[in-house]
């Protein structure tokens, strides 16, 4: 399993890179041939239209699928795709143009991409105990998408530039000046200011990403206390994990002790509700634990070591017990 993580992070990484430097050439390229950005208006617009975004969101989404482990299964991606839509109807998401795609990952994560492409990683099946508990990754997801966090943080980015240029040009004055220490100092001084800005911003929407995707579930019926308990499953993970180990889920959504107090909090406003167990979801599970297991006959020892009894859903074990035998040739 451990040889497993660390090809699937080397992919991932790898992957990741590439994808990365190419969506830069790609909002270059559709920026200047095919689409305008319409002029900055008031701090309560956004930099890029909901077309622009949608279009940016495919081209992504071609060099994405051409440098990552998709993971190719007609009946997970029914599953998944049916609860993301579900979710998105009771959401505040105005284009639901949705794309949905699924990595064969082991890691935790889950991730939105401007112009409705959300990712997940099969992974996530495995820190998840309920559906709404799974369901709470997806509409926080959502609502990035639905609060078009990718072009507020690009526009918070603008207004960033001037003030870190100017703390840059400062420091660069006294090194010149004084050729002492003040203007690295100065220098350290604005790139730290510069990151401490960008790092609350981030939180922030962080934060407005928890609050609505708690309302999307409790409008859509499901229990919005999944989401801290969610939250607590991802954090009893990373102190599981080593420092350079950490669930890859929490890289991109820092997760603290304020956060979950934060999440059940807001669970005051809403009345109590138990969630409902969903065996479509112990299904989906059991497979991902068939398919991320280091062998066929791993799988099938984990199964066989279960009692099918103990299970929420008998019938989710033997199937995944069936899937094991059948990918060992049993």
């Amino acid at each position: 399993m451990t040889t497993r993580l660390a090809t699937a992070k080397q992919l991932i990484s790898k992957g990741f890179l590439t994808v990365a430097l190419s969506f830069a050439v790609a909002i270059s390229a559709v920026g200047n041939n095919e689409l305008k950005i319409p002029d900055l208006g008031s701090s309560a617009g956004t930099v890029f239209s909901a077309e622009y975004e949608h279009q940016l969101g495919r081209t992504w989404l071609k060099m994405f699928r051409s440098q990552v482990n998709v993971y190719e299964d007609p009946i997970m991606q029914r599953y998944v795709e049916n609860l993301v839509y579900e979710l998105v109807e009771f959401s505040e998401l105005q284009d639901r143009r949705i794309e949905v795609v699924i990595v064969n990952n082991p890691t935790m994560n889950a991730f939105a991409v401007p112009g409705g492409v959300i990712g997940i990683h099969t992974g996530l099946f495995q820190f998840a105990q309920t559906e709404d508990q799974f369901a709470s990754v997806i509409a926080h997801e959502i609502a990035h998408l639905s609060q078009r966090h990718f072009s507020r943080r690009v526009e918070f980015a603008k207004t960033q530039q001037p003030l870190a240029l100017a703390g840059l040009l400062a420091g660069l004055v006294l090194i010149a000046t004084t050729g002492s220490d003040m203007g690295l100092a100065a220098l350290t001084a604005t790139q730290a200011a510069t990151q401490d800005a960008a790092l609350r911003y981030s939180r922030g929407n962080e934060q407005e990403a928890d609050r609505i995707g708690m309302q999307t579930l409790a409008l859509s019926g499901r229990n919005p206390a999944a989401t801290p308990a969610m939250f607590e499953q991802m954090l009893r993970a990373a102190r599981y994990a080593s420092s350079n180990r950490i669930p890859e889920f929490l890289r991109t959504h820092p997760l603290s002790e304020s956060r979950i107090s934060d999440t059940k909090n807001r669970l005051l406003q809403y009345p109590p509700r138990q969630s409902k167990p969903s065996l479509d979801f112990h299904l989906m599970k059991a497979k991902v634990q068939v398919d991320l297991a280091d062998s066929p006959e791993t799988a099938v020892a984990q199964f066989k070591s279960q009692e099918a009894s103990e299970q929420i859903f008998p019938e989710a074990h033997e199937y995944g017990l069936a899937l094991a035998l059948s990918a060992a040739g049993r």
